[in-house]
């Protein structure tokens, strides 16, 4: 069995320059959704200059079993999958194997000639052809103008919906016949006019395989996992590591927390998403996220060179643009005020917008199981709270996070 690295707190946290009343704050607000059944248990880390300053585990990891939330638990990162398929295609950038304005048809013929809604629905929808091609920097930064079924606000979502791809997996399909079933769907907008969270990632996955020659889960094993010594992250779990495996929850009917079905980790599967298909360790998500903080490097081993690394976490949204002006209309919230998108993440661009205290240039990004990351690099921080909830009702947990973390820097 391969060594696995489980995270561990190395300096207390007023000797990183943080205030442990404010962590302890936020320790009893997290408890206080667990004891009151609103979670089921969490890790939460607070890393600064690479050492682990704070480290908590609190509640289940199966609340049936009666099994506790420990620091080698292993979680189901769904859209923070997405963060790690960017970087494994910035290193066929960097090989020369993939570029950012290469037409997606070239690798995927299926999207040649994409057409984009005008007006209408069902039948009635009319389409025109689109401007120009979707190019490989649009699937990275969200402006290629696919979308996801569940968004339920545009008629083009119900297009997806229409085409069985409810969970953005064309049913008993793989990675390839997925994307072609994408592609057979008209774009809501010109490629790189608007944001639209999408399937994008699963067909960054797609390019990938084909760019490289070799399957997805084959490419990111070798060229990102193992190089990071992330030996408990992948797209399924070996027997050996089943009993860490925190079980997924979700609201009832009555409020309370019950078991849903999750991805199906326990063997390799059939469709390997790019966007949210990944299961990590806390302590091999935080070697993932000081390789960012450290700009492509961890342990001497380089896997991006620091101006890819500048290039994924900075905006690419337009000058002043956020997700929440820029995007379609499903994302006017206050969550995506002053927060613009990378090639992978989002970025904090206006703090004086953002929802909750953050740095400008903090990237990052979140997973539907109640799970989120961030770098701060201001304040050189590395933060992640991990969990097992796909929720009905909001929580209203990240920005709470986001403020009490924030508050704690005091040097």
């Amino acid at each position: 069995m391969t060594a696995r690295t489980v995270l561990r707190q190395e300096i207390d946290p007023g000797e990183a320059g943080l205030d442990p009343r404010r962590l302890e704050e936020l320790d009893r607000l997290l408890a206080r959704h667990v004891d009151t059944g609103s979670l089921p248990g969490y890790l939460l880390s607070v890393a600064r200059a690479g050492r682990v300053a704070w480290l908590t585990t609190y509640g289940s990891r199966d609340l049936a079993a009666g099994l506790p939330v420990e620091p080698d638990t292993l979680w189901r990162i769904y859209s923070m999958s997405k963060p790690v398929t960017s970087v494994a295609a910035m290193v066929l950038v960097e090989r020369g194997l993939l570029s950012l304005d290469d037409p997606l048809e070239r690798h995927l013929p299926a999207f040649a000639d994409p057409r984009v809604h005008v007006a209408g629905e069902g039948p009635g929808m009319r389409t025109r052809p689109a401007d120009g091609p979707v190019l490989i920097r649009h699937l990275l930064s969200h402006t290629a103008g696919l979308t996801f079924a569940f968004h339920r606000a545009h008629p083009v979502d119900a297009l997806y919906r229409q085409a069985g791809l409810h969970s953005s997996v064309l049913p008993g399909g793989d990675l390839a016949e997925t994307c072609d079933a994408y592609a057979r769907l008209p774009l809501q907008f010109e490629p790189g006019s608007g944001w639209n969270y999408s399937v994008a990632t699963n067909v960054l996955g797609r390019v990938i395989e084909v760019a490289s020659g070799q399957p997805l889960d084959v490419f990111v094993t070798e060229r990102v996992l193992r190089p990071l010594r992330m030996d408990d992250t992948g797209f399924w779990i070996e027997a050996e590591q089943a009993g860490r495996l925190a079980e997924l929850y979700g609201d009832g009917d009555d409020g309370a927390l019950e078991v849903v079905p999750g991805t199906p980790v326990r063997q390799r599967p059939r469709f390997l998403s790019g966007s949210g298909g990944l299961v990590a360790s806390a302590g091999d998500y935080h070697r993932f996220m000081e390789m960012l903080r450290r700009r492509g490097e961890l342990d001497g081993v380089r896997l991006l060179r620091p101006a890819t690394v500048e290039l994924m976490t900075r905006s690419h949204l337009p000058d002043g643009a956020d997700i929440r002006s820029f995007g379609a209309p499903v994302h006017d919230e206050p969550a995506n005020a002053g927060v613009g998108f990378g090639l992978g993440f989002s970025v904090v661009v206006d703090p004086s917008r953002a929802q909750s205290p953050s740095s400008r240039g903090t990237f990052g990004w979140k997973g539907v199981a109640t799970t989120v990351f961030w770098v701060d690099p201001v304040h050189d921080l590395t933060v992640q709270f991990m969990t097992q909830v796909r929720p009905r009702r909001s929580r209203m947990l990240f920005p709470e996070i986001r403020r009490l973390v924030h508050a704690s820097v005091v040097a």
